[in-house]
């Protein structure tokens, strides 16, 4: 080893979904949407001007923080962007998990949270789930550091009710509560409404999935401005200008369709329901549900065999290789089309 090796910071990196360069798959594995974005996204890249390209974009982001705000209907000051919700989470782990004290977030759960922990020396605990990959409210009633986790849980599609969203900030006042809601729109209850009662509230979403744009890069925080301008200091302190002008411009056409943004959920939730139903016809096993994918095992075939041989079809779905739920499959909810030739090629294992 040579002597300056010593001085690097080593992390076990976070895996992303495989992104497979043949385009002539059906790509069922990183929970893209199927729909393209909004028209009016498609008419801002028309007219949008390269020459703006040599100027550095607003490091506010004023334009999107208030298109947000006001489709939610809280003040500009309460809301903050990101390069996608990654760029948002972790630094709110940079921001506000500074305790000596470990922060807790489920022992199933979006694995980057572990990565961004280590890579920022933060200590954490993982309580389990249950026995039905639910989370457990009393474990996260102990002295804490912070607490984050999504809602609905990724991989395992659960959604808890906003109940449970309050009981655990009842009981957590003196920290943070960070609720990662990446796939809400797909069938929960936010948490946005809370952030009027609960000053520890951070809220975050993203472009990624409900609405069509993962290749934009556009995440977003809503917190009171205290939570919000501590967040802006640090990015302040870090990179001024995280977000891009196409997707400042991009984003705020995204947000201003309504209308398109809910009939493609609507499409994304029949087609679940559907996928449901026919994938427990075919032998499987789905968790109910409020996401853009179905966390599924088969009753007799081992999900490693079923992944493997999809792949080999043009086929592509995840699968974690993790205890507990190394015999399930998470499989994006596509087109009606896409999903046809799903369950024609998994009618083999019947």
């Amino acid at each position: 080893m040579k002597p300056w090796e010593n001085y690097i910071r080593r992390v076990e990196p976070y895996v992303p979904g495989e992104q497979p360069k043949n385009k002539n798959v059906i790509k069922l594995n990183t929970n893209e949407n199927p729909y393209p974005p909004a028209p009016g996204v498609e008419k801002a890249r028309k007219a949008f001007s390269d020459d703006s390209l040599r100027l550095y974009p607003d490091p506010a982001a004023s334009s999107l923080t208030e298109a947000l705000a006001d489709y939610y209907g809280l003040a500009p000051e309460q809301v903050f962007v990101g390069v996608g919700s990654d760029d948002v989470l972790a630094m709110a782990f940079l921001t506000f998990f500074n305790s000596e004290k470990p922060i807790l977030f489920p022992d199933i759960t979006y694995s980057f949270y572990s990565v961004w922990a280590d890579l920022f020396r933060i200590p954490y605990e993982r309580p389990a789930l249950d026995a039905d990959f639910r989370m457990v409210k009393e474990d996260y009633y102990q002295p804490n550091g912070g607490i984050v986790f999504p809602n609905p849980n990724a991989p395992t599609s659960l959604l808890e009710p906003l109940s449970f969203i309050r009981d655990i900030l009842d009981h957590n006042q003196e920290s943070i509560v960070i609720v990662d809601e990446a796939y809400i729109d797909f069938g929960g209850e936010s948490a946005i409404p809370l952030l009027k009662e609960y000053d520890n509230l951070l809220v975050v979403q993203t472009f990624s999935k409900s609405r069509s744009m993962a290749g934009m890069r556009i995440g977003y925080a809503m917190g009171n401005p205290l939570l919000i301008k501590a967040l802006n200091d640090v990015k302040y302190s870090y990179n001024s200008y995280t977000m891009n002008r196409p997707s400042l411009v991009f984003g705020v056409e995204a947000v201003k369709d309504d209308a398109y943004f809910k009939e493609t959920l609507g499409k994304i939730i029949k087609t679940r329901q559907e996928a449901i139903e026919k994938l427990t016809e075919l032998g499987f096993t789905c968790l109910e549900s409020a996401s853009n994918f179905l966390f599924a095992a088969h009753k007799t075939v081992p999900a490693e065999k079923i992944f493997k041989e999809l792949k080999e079809e043009g086929i592509f779905v995840r699968h974690f290789n993790s205890a507990r739920i190394d015999n399930y499959l998470r499989i994006t909810i596509g087109t009606p089309e896409e999903m046809e030739k799903l369950y024609q090629f998994l009618a083999r294992y019947q």
